[in-house]
């Protein structure tokens, strides 16, 4: 399949006519991760053999349907790392979408076409997904705001699954005030009124930073970030290591990942990709006594969590451990590179918390963000906080 140039973003696919309304989103344009079901479209989960085994839908996913019913208008499909099973967005059988801020380094995966889309400017909104940091590794390298929706929020009916109990919808715009307008039809209102006021918090995620120009440059998102919150003070670390939390998000994605399509995947060879197929290899491996105890694992960390944070507490944390590797990295050094993310991303994975990155900072020229994780359904509330330190960022510029 070919690829529209020069971002390799949109995938270049003849579009059925879809119906947009009026509302809070009219005069917006909206790109779809090709995960998401659109009626009259194949949905190809960046997998040419699934994609030519598979019928057009016949019914767009309800997520995605409220934007359209909102007013956005639809582009297209976006490119997907295979099977969404990777998070820099190099699929190893299309062209490779551009960072369109740093386009020696990757976007980022596996909402990789959707980042692209919005940072270059091709739609004003995308949607894409986060299982494993797919929404909020790509909004990080390529200089966006990305929301980790609260798990089981919004629905994902009409997506294909990587992780039943990890997956989560998850949308890229141009900007926060645009930003806000999405999370408002998709999101409805908070259940209750949460007032994010007490920053916390943990040292030893700064630790996972890459090296002296990263902890430079958080540094001065930290301090922008306390200057509106107030100084942030030290969390209690969680029961488990870092490391233990690490190989139980890989444990439950694993095994999720291979219930959802190993039995499509051993059908025949499928010819997946370098990493994908490994990753896949390895949920196989993973037997149901294991992933009961991580799951366990799991819920204690998220009670811990929740006490930690109340309804009022946020963790002011890195997103990723610095800006986007460069598209020549070696693939040991992104596999590196990949489980320092997993580290900082699994507190929200584990948790079903919400995690917003916000695009304040730069590193080696290439964007950087910083990450602020709330309690259970304080969705909205991140976004609305997210968006008042933004402006007084660029207030002070």
């Amino acid at each position: 399949m070919s690829t529209i140039p020069p971002l390799n973003a949109l995938l270049d696919l003849p579009l059925p006519v879809v119906a947009s309304g009026i509302g809070p989103l009219t005069g917006e344009t909206l790109a779809v991760k090709d995960i998401f079901d659109v009626a009259g479209m194949i949905t190809g989960c960046g997998n040419p053999q699934k994609e030519s085994e598979s019928l057009s839908a016949v019914k767009t996913a309800p997520a995605v349907q409220k934007l359209f019913d909102a007013g956005a208008r639809f582009v297209g499909k976006t490119q997907t790392d295979e099977l969404a099973f990777s998070m820099m967005g190099q699929n190893a059988h299309y062209p490779h979408p551009v960072n369109p801020r740093a386009p020696d380094r990757v976007p980022g995966g596996s909402s990789s076409g959707s980042v692209s889309a919005v940072a270059g400017g091709l739609a004003t909104i995308a949607v894409g997904t986060d299982t494993g940091g797919s929404i909020r590794a790509p909004a990080s390298f390529c200089g966006l705001v990305g929301l980790r929706t609260t798990h089981g929020r919004i629905s994902l009916e009409g997506t294909m699954p990587l992780a039943h109990s990890l997956d989560t919808f998850g949308w890229f715009a141009r900007d926060i005030a645009l930003y806000e307008k999405v999370g408002s039809v998709l999101l409805g209102p908070d259940d209750e009124e949460f007032k994010l006021g007490r920053p916390l918090f943990i040292p030893l995620l700064e630790h996972l930073l890459l090296g002296e120009a990263e902890d430079a440059a958080y540094r001065k998102m930290y301090s922008t970030v306390c200057a509106h919150l107030g100084q942030a003070r030290s969390a209690r670390q969680p029961t488990a290591s870092m490391d233990d939390l690490y190989l139980c998000l890989r444990q439950i994605q694993g095994f999720e990942a291979w219930a959802a399509h190993g039995a499509w995947i051993s059908q025949k060879e499928r010819n997946l990709g370098p990493a994908v197929k490994e990753r896949f290899e390895y949920g196989s491996t993973i037997d149901f006594e294991t992933y009961q105890a991580q799951t366990k694992r799991r819920d204690l960390f998220r009670s811990e969590l929740s006490d930690l944070l109340k309804d009022d507490g946020v963790m002011v944390m890195p997103t990723v451990p610095g800006a986007a590797p460069l598209v020549t990295t070696s693939f040991d050094e992104s596999q590196a590179y990949r489980e320092r993310c997993v580290r900082l991303f699994c507190l929200s994975g584990l948790s079903g918390f919400p995690q917003i990155t916000l695009p304040l900072g730069e590193v080696h020229g290439a964007p950087f963000g910083i990450s602020l994780l709330g309690p259970k359904g304080s969705d909205l509330a991140l976004i609305r906080l997210g968006r008042a330190i933004l402006n007084t960022s660029e207030g002070q510029a």
